[in-house]
């Protein structure tokens, strides 16, 4: 029997000085910038300095408003070393969400930069968020949409109402590296590390509270155990930092003195260099959208990827099984993660038989209780049964902020957190993926799994992406619809989708519109469902559609050729 990982577990910040301590070894990459371990530990100390010269200290909440870049980690890290909170902002949000966030999280000083050209100018929006930004004294703002906002630091220029690099740098001198270390003790294992807000794909965002007991220990746990890094490895993540599956490998790579490769701003010929010259062993693209850009840019048949030996896509079985197949020597997993359970709560082990690998999301990770449970009544599912899948443990989240009653509706008497995703046991204990409750379809009283249909039709050669959504409808209440991503080059109609469904699924699953997208709209680094059947409905009434037509005659409403985000 192998013997267990031991527990250990420390502060993100007394993490990063050990590992500077013990390992002179480049810690991380960016396309930009490379950094060692011990320079991690010392640079994050002068910015820990900078903000408690700012007035920065425990419990204050540092928003992270910027690029995918060095700065961003050291924020990360010198405001763990406080025991302050960092509040990671997405960066895809725009004004009204930039509002909501920086005010609802109660930030106190918010760090920020533009970023590279492609990327979004987060200090112009800021000042679109607050108009009057250039009115107030940059070291004592007074807002009126985000009342406890103090400060905000332009990191990357001068912009109205912000403090410059310079005068952030400059106040390193006031404070002393003892009195950092002091409040770096202080810190517990149990105290709040992040607010992170999820990506808001059905509604508004909500700020999930996380320890860094769960930071650390589950980011060890899973990069140990499921990707078995050693000091030799390169872990490759094109995940945004303001994003659990971008933050949480980054510490467990750092727990396992390996070094971590970050993407930057994520651009498909970038990525695939990165992954070539830093001869990376092991990727987590984690979503098709990103690994698709990579498998299709036209320099990948001839790219030496030979040090790759496992990667983690998060997708159907049937497109797992595609990648794979691009890539037989790296070994495909997939995973079932969240904000609320600090990123990976289940992946497969790298040597599982390769239908383990491909059809399951394997067993949840060490120390980490879940159970299946019907939704309605609560009652635990037999082995083999779908239901909601419901875990706690040490790396589940605390609550969400200033929200009581969700909170209390979701984690339950037992400290159970009701996940709102379907699964299914094995006998063996590992987890089969069934969708959202709320991904669910009632078609004329039959229930339609949107994954189950999602699944089908990746196995269209034209298809690349797929997502299934609700339409209402007159006659049934609802019907599928499929918004489509063709693969580079190919071409397909409405027709042609549909009738690679017809007689091969029931008429009920089948899709009755058809929609062509070349681009998503996207929360982060998920496909917002909720925002393509808005679109959809909106077209459709504008169309004055209020019943889809017969699969066997009748003409299709009108397509148009694309839909993107709004």
């Amino acid at each position: 029997m192998q013997r267990r990982l031991w527990i250990e577990v420390t502060t993100i910040g007394d993490l990063i000085d050990r590992q500077g301590s013990l390992s002179d070894a480049e810690a991380l990459v960016f396309p930009d910038s490379r950094t060692t371990y011990p320079e991690l530990a010392a640079l994050s100390d002068r910015v820990a300095r900078s903000l408690r010269g700012a007035g920065v200290g425990p419990g204050d909440k540092v928003g992270i408003l910027m690029a995918n870049n060095l700065d961003y980690v050291l924020a990360l890290i010198a405001s763990a070393k406080l025991g302050a909170v960092s509040v990671p902002v997405n960066g895809r949000f725009k004004t009204h969400e930039l509002g909501h966030v920086l005010s609802h999280a109660d930030v106190n000083l918010l760090l920020t930069s533009a970023g590279p050209p492609g990327s979004p100018d987060f200090p112009t929006m800021l000042g679109e968020v607050f108009p009057d930004l250039e009115d107030h004294d940059p070291r004592a703002l007074r807002l009126s949409g985000a009342p406890a906002l103090r400060q905000i630091v332009d990191l990357g220029g001068g912009s109205a109402g912000m403090l410059t690099r310079e005068e952030f740098e400059a106040l390193e001198g006031t404070v002393s590296l003892e009195e950092i270390g002091m409040l770096q003790e202080r810190v517990r294992v149990r105290d709040i590390a992040l607010l992170m807000y999820t990506s808001g794909t059905t509604a508004k965002p909500k700020g999930c509270l996380i320890t860094h007991e769960a930071v650390v220990r589950q980011g060890r746990y899973v990069a140990l155990t499921r990707f078995r890094l050693t000091p030799a490895d390169r872990f490759w993540d094109p995940l945004p930092l303001f994003h659990i599956g971008g933050l949480v490998p980054m510490i467990g790579t750092f727990a396992a003195g390996a070094r971590y490769c970050h993407a930057g701003h994520f651009d498909a010929d970038v990525a695939l260099r990165m992954l070539e010259d830093e001869r990376v062993t092991v990727g987590y693209p984690a979503f098709e959208t990103i690994w698709w850009a990579v498998l299709n840019h036209p320099r990948f048949p001839e790219a030496d990827l030979s040090s790759m030996r496992l990667m983690q896509n998060i997708t159907v079985p049937e497109r797992l099984a595609q990648f794979e197949a691009k890539m037989p020597w790296v070994a495909q997993v997939t995973s079932y993660g969240s904000t609320e359970c600090a990123s990976n709560l289940t992946l497969p082990f790298p040597d599982d038989p390769y239908e383990v690998r491909i059809n399951t999301l394997g067993h949840p990770v060490e120390g980490m209780e879940v159970k299946v449970t019907d939704p309605e009544t609560g009652e635990r599912r037999p082995t083999g049964e779908v239901g909601e899948l419901c875990f706690r443990g040490y790396s589940r989240f605390e609550g969400y902020y200033k929200d009581p009653e969700l909170t209390a509706s979701t984690i339950d008497d037992e400290g159970f957190f009701h996940s709102g995703d379907l699964v299914s046991m094995d006998a063996e204990g590992r987890l089969v993926y069934a969708g959202r409750i709320k991904d669910m379809l009632k078609v004329g009283g039959e229930n339609v799994a949107a994954l189950e249909v999602e699944a089908f039709l990746a196995a269209h050669p034209a298809i690349e992406i797929v997502q299934i959504v609700g339409a209402d409808d007159a006659r049934y209440g609802e019907v599928p619809a499929a918004f489509v991503q063709l693969k580079p080059g190919v071409t397909a109609s409405e027709s042609d989708v549909i009738d690679f469904c017809r007689g091969k699924i029931a008429s009920f699953k089948v899709p009755r519109y058809v929609r062509f997208v070349t681009d998503w709209p996207m929360s982060g680094t998920k496909i917002q469902k909720f925002r393509l059947r808005e679109q959809l409905a909106e077209e459709l009434q504008a169309l004055g559609i209020t019943e889809a037509p017969k699969l066997e005659s009748g003409p299709r409403p009108a397509a148009p050729a694309s839909v993107g985000p709004s």
